[in-house]
């Protein structure tokens, strides 16, 4: 399995900032109702981690009114291994 950064913007007014809270907070859905939030920093997104096969699985965790903004960020790790050979490709 893969693992995936889900970002769902939202307006930043607070009646519909409110309203997104709650649909996610009532969803019953394990993963909306632990999404974190950027919103008391004033950044109106809120951020889901997914462990699934594809960005499509991915986006189907996502509720469909909130799909089409919803940006989906493939997460890799890296090894100080992988990182030196691709150094090591640019020393002269």
């Amino acid at each position: 399995m893969s693992r995936f950064l889900i970002e769902l913007p939202h307006d930043q007014e607070e009646l519909p900032c409110a309203r997104v809270v709650k649909y996610f907070l009532t969803s019953g859905s394990h993963l909306l109702t632990n999404a974190d939030w950027g919103c008391g920093d004033g950044v109106h997104s809120a951020w889901i981690i997914v462990e699934v096969d594809t960005k499509a699985e991915a986006l189907l965790t996502v509720p469909v009114p909130f799909r089409p903004q919803a940006k989906i960020i493939g997460l890799n790790k890296f090894s100080i291994e992988e990182i030196d050979a691709i150094l090591n490709r640019y020393r002269h």
